[in-house]
């Protein structure tokens, strides 16, 4: 699948970087163009792939390129008042090349959890092609003007996208983990997971060809459910049971059992679906209206009954009547299952959020004297900056 990466604020910048990068590493060619939008100039200036040129400042002109200070009212506002700006990267975008857009933002913060629902309306007025959110939900010990902006920036950006994808940190944080290296391991969860979805059939001369191919078409169906959707992934390591009855690792001259390749894909659909979710939600009895399953490894572990199983057993746990599944011929030591659960509904987090938001109600005018006097004392301490002292 071919997309148009726009990473909006801190996190999403981050996250299409770290995408390219995989690009890089895998071969896979998903991301046709990157650019990075931020209001905040050293966050644009850390970034390594994101072409220099592809880069974004907006809201010069208020916050002289040092951020909204949280505030995702006043990320809006830029957002809308430069959309132009914007836009002149966009049209840079070979469209005619890409199945979609791909918007990336952090929900916690300003400018992401501001901007990305006012680019998302933008993006579907002009193009036909879908525009996909994939929007990151802060930790809850990460402060309540997060979770706040969380909470309001969830309720538009899935609004105003074909799909919104979620990521929840707060699922993902280990207890005494620093949180630049918590959010190192997150980012790296999020393109592992994502990566083997979005780059399944995109193939170059000399590939393995899939038995049952997995290609944009079929990842464009299932995400056209709309609303929510959380991914899980298991991987194991490829081993065989030698005669005496030990595990071992294969080696390049093993020859794979049916049998057990079967048993083995069947239970890594398992894991992945029952196991951590990018956003935990029951799946149970009508817990998604669609589900894909791409299962990727050496394209001798790629089992079609193993695959088969897996799909169906997925049809039978989450009561969709629209399970798509297929292989994904990757030339690695390891078997891995992705599945993408599009429409889901009982999502304890989301449920959770909607709550905050109506609690906030109360004390916004609180919140927003807050976010105003963040945003007053950066303006000043620009202005000394700039100012002679006499």
């Amino acid at each position: 699948m071919k997309l148009a990466m726009i990473g909006f604020g801190q996190a999403g910048g981050k996250i299409v970087d770290k995408f390219i990068q995989h690009d890089q590493a895998t071969g896979s060619s998903v991301v046709r163009s990157a650019i990075a939008v931020n209001t905040a100039e050293a966050d644009l200036l850390g970034l390594d792939h994101v072409p220099e040129e592809n880069r974004i400042l907006i809201g010069q002109a208020r916050v002289k390129g040092h951020g909204v200070g949280a505030d995702n009212e006043l990320g809006a506002e830029i957002a809308e008042e430069d959309i132009d700006e914007i836009q002149n990267a966009v049209d840079k975008v070979p469209v005619h090349e890409i199945d979609a857009f791909l918007i990336v933002a952090g929900l916690g913060g300003g400018t992401g959890s501001g901007g990305s629902p006012v680019l998302a309306k933008h993006l579907k007025r002009i193009y036909t092609e879908p525009v996909y959110g994939l929007g990151i939900l802060p930790g809850k010990d990460e402060g309540g003007i997060y979770t706040l902006n969380a909470a309001r920036s969830f309720q538009t950006f899935v609004r105003e996208v074909d799909n919104l994808l979620v990521f929840d940190n707060d699922a993902w944080r280990k207890s005494g983990e620093s949180i630049k290296g918590g959010y190192d391991e997150m980012n790296n969860e999020i393109v592992r997971r994502f990566g083997v979805l979005f780059g399944a059939g995109e193939i170059s001369a000399g590939d393995d060809v899939a038995e049952s191919v997995v290609d944009s078409s079929e990842v464009i169906n299932t995400l056209a459910s709309g609303g929510i959707s959380t991914v899980g992934y298991d991987v194991e390591e490829i081993r065989s049971y030698q005669s005496n009855g030990l595990l071992s690792r294969f080696t390049s001259s093993a020859t794979p059992d049916s049998a057990n390749t079967t048993n083995r894909i069947t239970s890594l659909v398992r894991k992945a679906t029952l196991g951590r979710l990018t956003l935990p939600a029951e799946v149970e009895g009508q817990g998604a209206e669609r589900a894909l399953l791409v299962v990727s490894g050496p394209v001798d572990y790629l089992n079609r009954k193993g695959i088969e199983r897996g799909r169906k057993w997925l049809e039978e746990k989450t009561g969709s009547m629209e399970v798509r599944g297929g292989d994904y011929p990757l030339d690695e030591a390891n078997v891995a299952a992705a599945v993408l659960l599009s429409g889901v509904h009982n999502v304890p987090r989301i449920k959770e959020l909607q709550q905050v938001a109506i609690e906030a109600q109360e004390n916004i005018d609180e919140i927003q004297q807050e976010s105003e006097a963040n945003l007053h004392t950066l303006v000043e301490d620009e202005d000394d900056e700039l100012d002679p002292l006499f």
